[in-house]
């Protein structure tokens, strides 16, 4: 039985049928505590020394409040409890979030309810707990399969515990993820293959991979960790996307990799300029309200964009995904016409140096584009 008795029912909700269809609306709750850090994250996050759940819970529904009040027409495509290590959330304190969104708003019948869960924080009823508490998609943070690199990563799980947990997931949930990082320092195509190989063999829907990258301010950056040689990075990124198409997982993002109908609903949002919300402290959002963009950091501050802002936005993010800016959506969303905004010029020199593609609707990267698509959208923007 679920632990308040709703989370079920809620989750159940179909959209009413009308004329007028309330714009979708992504959640993303944010729990910032973890048992350690990571030397490479840069991520916002605190240690899980003497923490008050309830108090949390408490702020974070009274948040959820505001924005109903402010949005209350409005679908829920998805909820994603992101951190940090969400995992370590009560499945009593999850579910209380769950059912508090599925009386408030209406819940699309087909949303999305996401946790990612850390193998350190892994007890014998979590799966099936989560599961209960209204959860039906499960991120597992793996990062890797070989013991020496969870080492050097400063992860405090190892591989065999990573491969339980995976186990559990896939038995339990319908729809389910894992991330790994690659192009560790010392890495090579030989060392890497073969956890792409076992990572693949336990029928996840949905990967992750993530390239290691020394980001300022965290341990790595102070100790002077120097990442892979880059044309070895590329090597073993060109290889991992082949071998992922093989093994029936389409590459729909520049880290994400989903058997076909699994693509993240929720990471979509971001990627294709939909509206979302976040709780919790380093979390933001991004809305339309009354025809103007705002973004919105917790607690509830507004900053106005104006349209070319979003349009900017809108640029960097869907060049991240593999059919790329639909020019259409992109008119609608921040109301100026694709070619006005962009420089023409770039976007002819950037086609005929077969980096970008397009069709009647989209603007896309192509193979080798995918390589330089922070680059790309700079020119673009310029």
């Amino acid at each position: 039985m679920p632990f308040y008795g709703g989370a079920e029912f809620y989750l159940s909700i179909i959209c009413r049928d009308n004329m007028y269809r309330p714009q979708e609306l992504a959640v993303y709750i944010h729990w910032p505590f973890c048992k350690s850090k990571c030397p490479y994250c840069d991520f916002y996050k605190e240690l899980n020394h003497n923490v008050n759940q309830d108090t949390y819970i408490d702020e974070y529904i009274a948040a959820l409040q505001r924005y109903y009040e402010m949005l209350p027409e409005r679908i829920i495509k998805s909820v994603f409890f992101g951190g940090g290590t969400p995992s370590l959330i009560t499945p009593k304190n999850i579910e209380k979030i769950v059912n508090f969104i599925g009386k408030k708003w209406q819940i699309a019948d087909n949303a999305e309810i996401s946790l990612e869960a850390n193998p350190n924080s892994r007890y014998a009823t979590m799966f099936k707990d989560l599961k209960l508490a209204g959860i039906n998609r499960l991120s597992l943070g793996v990062q890797s399969l070989n013991d020496n690199d969870l080492r050097f990563l400063g992860r405090t799980h190892n591989a065999d515990t990573a491969c339980l947990c995976l186990q559990e997931i896939v038995q339990t949930f319908d729809n389910h993820s894992a991330d790994l990082i690659y192009a560790l320092p010392s890495q090579t195509l030989e060392n890497w293959l073969p956890q792409l190989n076992e990572i693949c063999s336990y029928g996840l829907k949905h990967l992750s991979l993530y390239q290691l990258t020394i980001e300022e301010n965290t341990v790595f950056a102070r100790k002077g960790i120097k990442p892979l040689d880059e044309d070895c990075a590329v090597k073993i990124y060109n290889m991992t996307r082949d071998f992922l198409k093989e093994h029936g997982y389409l590459q729909y993002e520049v880290s994400n990799f989903a058997l076909e109908g699994y693509e993240s609903r929720h990471n979509l949002t971001y990627w294709e300029g939909g509206d979302y919300i976040g709780i919790g402290k380093s979390a933001h959002g991004r809305i339309c309200l009354n025809n103007e963009h705002l973004a919105v950091t917790y607690p509830f501050i507004n900053e106005k964009l104006i349209p070319t802002q979003r349009a900017e936005e809108l640029i960097i993010m869907a060049l991240r995904l593999t059919r790329g800016i639909n020019k259409e959506d992109f008119k609608n969303i921040c109301g100026i016409d694709f070619y006005d905004f962009i420089n023409r010029d770039k976007l002819q020199q950037l086609k005929e140096a077969k980096l970008l593609m397009e069709s009647p609707t989209h603007v896309y990267a192509s193979y080798d584009g995918f390589l330089l698509i922070d680059a790309i959208a700079a020119e673009l923007c310029s």
